[in-house]
């Protein structure tokens, strides 16, 4: 660990002086300062696929969904100011808050209705488009409700509409509650002002208070953290394993890291069934022989949690299932070792050649720290392996996604027969059984029978719940560790008196 965190140490010192030179426009009694990781572009909408940790700040803040996230990770108002869901759990009606599109023009439902559409159509690169399977149809019903009706109950949609990827960008504009203008490297985020407002200039001087203001920069993690360090930053957004190192290296307090205890999958799925890796057993042995703790304590965060089944526990709709752990967790890691090799003893007694396993991970310190204690794992068993790039051909490649919400059959649908998974075709029937199934008690063993059939093949190796974390000052008394890892602009601070 040493090596690493001194060249990312030196890393950040490199960075600093970039850092500094673009902080002129940041002041002390100013905005909010805001430094998010990843590339910022305000011309990015949900239709572009996987978005930056800016990218998701910015539209989340600019053009939020029907409905968004507190500082809790709760449900709150977005462009809907409240909505309905019908006894049957079939239908979720929305009422629109009286709002404006960034050209001045009403914000009207269809305009709504006709947004979502687009990013659930096949061709659409949204990254939830998958994941909203029981919806049947969107329709504007009047000029200011919309309905989106199922067809079967989904209780977690909110969760998935409050999504930063499902923001309601119409025709390149959104609606708010902050209006954004670019200025330099960063964008200036103002409160919309209440349209309602009986006085409008005050509506609007309001809006215009500096202290209600954000300042968002995207830059690299370890210039996000100079910002912060040198008090140029009041926070950083958007840390993951792949940067914690760099936070390690900048000496900031660790009172100042915020955690979030975020449910999801982080692990190395298998994105190839032939030769050795064809073999059911011969993927569970891989698996078995991880020292998952071990993994997870050579990144010196308590917080971090190691993590076996497929699901985890906090994945739970309806109050159930439970996730599967595998059949090997009850044994200690000798005796996992031991039957790991006899699984590949008896492949090679026939004379079958293991080729090196390329196993793809992000070209990060991070990265580089995971690579080397799996790689470590691996070879106890006698397997040579080689670090790729993410976008490289591999047989196992890094999964890192929180779980947008809490129903039990996002992992398994993720993990089953996708465009980077192995396909089962007996664990898929049964999702697609559990997706289309209205009765809650069937559809739990539906889960579990699922689950089952998908631990046996072994589609995937899981480490750990996906590590999320941000840096805040004193000033983001609104930055609080939540299951979401959702930490919306506007709600930050306390509005200004």
């Amino acid at each position: 660990m040493r090596p690493i965190r001194s060249a990312v140490a030196l890393l950040l010192a490199a960075s600093t002086s970039l850092a500094l030179a673009s902080c002129g426009l940041f002041g002390s009694r100013g905005p909010v300062k805001i430094a998010a990781i990843g590339s910022l572009n305000p011309a990015s909408t949900p239709l572009s696929g996987e978005l930056s940790a800016a990218n998701a700040a910015l539209l989340d803040a600019s053009a939020q969904g029907l409905v968004g996230f507190d500082g809790d990770g709760q449900i709150d108002v977005g462009l809907a100011d409240r909505w309905t869901v019908t006894a049957d759990g079939r239908s979720y009606i929305f009422r629109i808050r009286e709002a404006k599109w960034t050209n001045g023009r009403k914000v009207m439902a269809e305009d709504v209705a006709a947004t979502l559409r687009s990013y659930l159509a096949p061709a659409s690169r949204n990254l939830l488009k998958d994941d909203f399977p029981e919806i049947d149809t969107i329709k504007a019903m009047t000029d200011s409700v919309i309905e989106i009706r199922l067809t079967v109950p989904q209780p977690n949609m909110l969760e998935l509409l409050a999504q930063p990827t499902m923001a309601i960008v119409y025709k390149g504009m959104g609606w708010g509650p902050m209006r954004a203008k670019r200025i330099g490297r960063a964008v200036l985020l103002s409160p919309v002002p209440d349209p309602l407002a009986e006085d409008p200039d005050a509506a609007e001087a309001a809006a215009n208070d500096p202290k209600a203001s954000i300042e968002l920069v995207g830059t690299s993690p370890e210039g996000a953290l100079a910002r912060f360090k040198n008090g140029y930053a009041d926070g950083v957004l958007g840390g993951r394993f792949s940067t914690l190192p760099y936070f390690i290296a900048s000496d900031i307090g660790r009172s100042r890291l915020v955690v979030d205890p975020a449910p999801g999958l982080f692990g190395l799925v298998f994105t190839r069934a032939e030769g050795f890796l064809a073999i059911d057993a011969n993927r569970d042995a891989l698996s078995r022989v991880i020292r998952r703790e071990r993994l997870v304590d050579a990144f010196g965060l308590a917080e971090w949690q190691s993590q076996v089944a497929m699901r985890p526990t906090a994945h739970r709709r309806d109050g159930g299932p439970a996730p599967i752990p595998p059949a090997w967790n009850d044994y200690d890691d000798p005796s996992r070792l031991v039957q790991a090799q006899r699984v590949v003893n008896a492949w090679r007694s026939g004379g079958r050649a293991i080729d090196p396993l390329r196993i793809a991970v992000p070209d990060t310190p991070g990265g580089r720290i995971l690579y080397a204690y799996v790689a470590a794992d691996i070879a106890r068993l006698g397997i040579e392996t080689r670090r790729v790039n993410m976008a490289s051909t591999s047989d196992l490649r890094l999964i890192d996604e929180v779980a947008p919400n809490d129903d039990a059959l996002w992992a398994l649908r993720r993990l089953s027969c996708q465009r980077d998974t192995l396909c089962n075709r007996e664990a898929q029937e049964l999702i697609d059984q559990a997706m289309a199934n209205i009765d809650a008690g069937q559809r739990a063993e539906q889960v579990s029978e699922a689950e089952a059939v998908l631990a046996r093949y072994t589609p995937f190796i899981a480490l750990a719940a996906p590590l999320r974390w941000s840096v805040a000052s004193q000033r983001l008394t609104g930055l609080r560790p939540n299951a979401r890892g959702a930490h919306p602009l506007n709600r930050l601070i306390t509005p200004p008196n």
